[in-house]
């Protein structure tokens, strides 16, 4: 047997390739058969495809609650900030159970800063913007603000502020359902 032999063989001869040659024929002739059998005229006109969608920018879609997109921005910063300042803070603490406590509610007070900072975001698509943006706000800084407070400086004082601050948040998100 010669090398061309051999070779025409591998290619064309042996059951693998003789079955992927009749499969690969096969789907080429149902798909000849799918084709339309009769061309459109060369000068036939075909409808115009639709106009790209306008896209607003979200200062537009917001109306007249762009200040919460602000405040979101602001919210945002400021809780990238305080996570930055309290794991700087948070390492000079020389008592590690008092640490450890200060670096729970300090994590507390962050996730939920930059949670509702998410949140005032989506002010502008609710029924009541002005109500659910403001309770947020108040609730967020309350919380997270006394939180902060907490877990910096160890004073339990204002403990009390961040359950007014907790009940105006969930006051915020049971205001969506009206």
């Amino acid at each position: 047997m010669s090398l061309t032999d051999s070779v025409g063989y591998l290619i064309f001869g042996n059951p693998v390739s003789q079955a992927l040659i009749s499969t690969t024929a096969a789907v080429l002739k149902g798909t000849v058969n799918m084709l339309p059998k009769k061309l459109p005229a060369p000068n036939a006109t075909f409808p115009a495809p639709p106009p790209p969608p306008i896209r607003l920018p979200l200062w537009e879609q917001a109306g007249n609650s762009f200040n919460f997109i602000r405040l979101a921005g602001l919210c945002g910063a400021t809780a990238v900030i305080m996570g930055a300042y309290g794991k700087h803070h948070l390492a000079k603490i020389a008592d590690v159970d008092d640490k450890s406590e200060a670096k729970t509610v300090f994590e507390t007070a962050n996730r939920f800063h930059f949670l509702h900072s998410f949140s005032l975001l989506a002010m502008p698509l609710v029924h009541k913007p002005l109500l659910t943006g403001s309770l947020m706000v108040v609730g967020t800084t309350l919380f997270s603000g006394t939180l902060y407070y907490r877990a910096l400086t160890g004073d339990r004082t204002y403990i009390p502020v961040a359950t007014c601050g907790g009940f105006c948040l969930i006051v915020a998100w049971l205001s969506l359902i009206f």
